[in-house]
């Protein structure tokens, strides 16, 4: 039974020893894991920043930018109420002739509601 225990002893102890190993790769494995998510995100992230970089300038391309939209409204607009202006000013003359022939040429009439006695 002498010679049994330092072989069992042994034993007991290789198996510790791989006992700790096993634990020492299962950490090193979940921190490798954890790097790699990390490293993972890093790259999505920069690929997502990229992307929308990329449609930004696309639409700034195809759509011009807001600034571009606001000018664009402001002369637009700027040119229309310049029409309006002339025509105003080519039919104002018109238009008050017409109104005081409407109001000055009073033509007294009876209402077609009025029963004649």
């Amino acid at each position: 039974m002498a010679s049994q225990t330092p072989g069992i002893q042994q034993l007991l102890q290789a198996e510790k020893s791989a006992s700790e190993k096993v634990n020492e790769a299962k950490k090193r494995k979940a921190k490798r894991l954890k790097q790699a998510k990390e490293e993972a995100k890093a790259e999505i992230d920069e690929y997502k920043r990229q992307v929308e970089q990329r449609y930004k300038q696309h639409e700034n391309e195809i759509l011009g930018s807001k600034d571009d939209n606001q000018r664009h409204v402001e002369a637009n607009k700027a040119r229309q109420m310049e029409e309006l202006e002339k025509c105003v000013i080519s039919r104002k003359s018109e238009v008050i002739d017409r109104i005081l022939d409407l109001v000055c040429d009073v033509k007294p009439s009876l209402n077609k509601n009025y029963a004649k006695q």
